[in-house]
């Protein structure tokens, strides 16, 4: 009888257990020290996430929901929502972890956690001490440990220079995919006009002036000669080239397809079935 009763009670306490990590859904959220990548890469290459329309994911989109005791509350939409506070990062901790949404974090992808935005929501993020930008997709919930706004990637974290402290003051400026495309067109459109572009190799002037797609712009000439020769695989109507650009202080390389000579519809399905889903027109020089 009492060998009944011992693991009778064995058993009601496991499940207590269980049953108090589920309700406040402490178990991912409760570890409270990460750490840097034991070997940290070189992450200036990762591209910004690119802005597109996609459905609200399945899963961590309950509302509300209960994190540490505490109830939080998703917004309807991530429309007009733009706010100020601290960021911080997350790594090595959750790398290869299911994010809220049900996929894997990539520590090294520009992703981020956020507490109220629908899943999936693109954001753009600035660091407000020295005006590094970039652009995140919000998939995870959180941060729930102190008053801070944002967690943030890796890569993304150390695209705005904010390792070295852990966190940072930030701007957070949800986007919407449906108007990013042509926003994207007019600020190239005057950034190009502005700044003096420099070439790699002495190609005519006359066949690089006019409308191209810029497929994108990365802080690697590698990087970008990678991309053109993956698009130079895929046999597009028109040739992809590099071409060198001064912004901040520091040089970008845009990987540009053109000049084109007619409608970019054609174009434009050839370059994303090349796989790179959003890119856009701009003139150059």
């Amino acid at each position: 009888m009492w060998r009944r009763a011992f693991f009778l009670s064995l058993m009601l306490g496991l499940l207590g257990g269980c049953a108090g990590k589920v309700d406040d859904n402490s178990g991912r959220y409760a570890m409270k020290h990460d750490r840097y990548p034991d070997r940290p890469a070189d992450v200036s290459d990762v591209p910004d996430a690119v802005p597109r329309v996609e459905p609200i994911s399945r899963g961590g989109n309950k509302s509300p929901y209960r994190v540490l005791g505490k109830n939080y509350h998703v917004l309807a939409s991530a429309s007009g929502y733009r706010e100020r506070g601290t960021a911080s990062w997350y790594g090595e901790k959750f790398h290869g972890h299911k994010t809220s949404n049900g996929e894997v974090y990539d520590m090294y992808k520009m992703s981020a956690a956020h507490k109220s935005l629908p899943l999936p929501t693109y954001a753009r993020i600035t660091n407000l001490d020295n005006g590094r930008q970039v652009i995140v997709r919000v998939n995870d919930r959180g941060p729930f440990h102190g008053n801070r706004l944002i967690d943030l990637s890796y890569a993304a974290a150390a695209r705005l220079d904010m390792l070295k402290h852990g966190t940072a003051r930030v701007e957070v400026e949800a986007i919407d995919p449906l108007t990013w495309n042509s926003r994207s067109v007019v600020a190239n459109a005057t950034q190009t006009s502005t700044s003096a572009p420099v070439p790699e190799s002495p190609v005519p002037e006359t066949s690089v002036a006019g409308r191209f797609l810029q497929v994108g712009a990365y802080s690697s000439e590698a990087a970008a000669q990678r991309v053109v020769a993956g698009l130079g695989a895929a046999a597009l109507a028109e040739p992809a080239m590099v071409r060198a650009v001064e912004r901040g202080g520091r040089t970008l390389y845009r990987v540009l397809v053109g000049p084109l000579r007619g409608a970019a519809d054609d174009l434009v399905s050839q370059v994303q079935a090349a796989g790179h889903p959003s890119p856009i027109l701009v003139n150059y020089p």
